[in-house]
């Protein structure tokens, strides 16, 4: 008998597994968001006007949230594409036990 347990693990670590798209998005989101902050923060100690430095951080704060959404976006639909995917591969499962597998 095939040990499911042992089956799903593989899964998660293949490339493309039900792991890998979320863990991809995720470290994506991190480095956008981590890289828009460093960029933030460099305008903060910039020797300018304060008046440049705040419409700096306004455009910077602008491309971060369109980036950002772009990326969660990105992510939300990795994630519902594997969810139906492991639906998809559950649902064959069911009706090959249902034959009598």
């Amino acid at each position: 008998m095939v040990n499911p347990t042992y089956e799903h693990e593989n899964d998660a670590r293949e490339p493309g597994g039900s792991w890998a798209g979320l863990l991809i998005g995720g470290m994506l989101v991190g480095l956008l968001i981590g890289g828009l902050m460093g960029a933030v923060l460099m305008l903060l100690v910039a020797p300018q006007s304060g008046k440049k430095t705040r419409a700096k951080i306004h455009r910077q704060s602008h491309k971060l949230r369109k980036q950002t959404a772009e990326t969660v976006d990105d992510a939300v639909a990795s994630a519902r594409g594997t969810a139906r995917q492991i639906t998809h591969d559950v649902s064959d499962k069911v009706e090959e036990l249902k034959r009598g597998g």
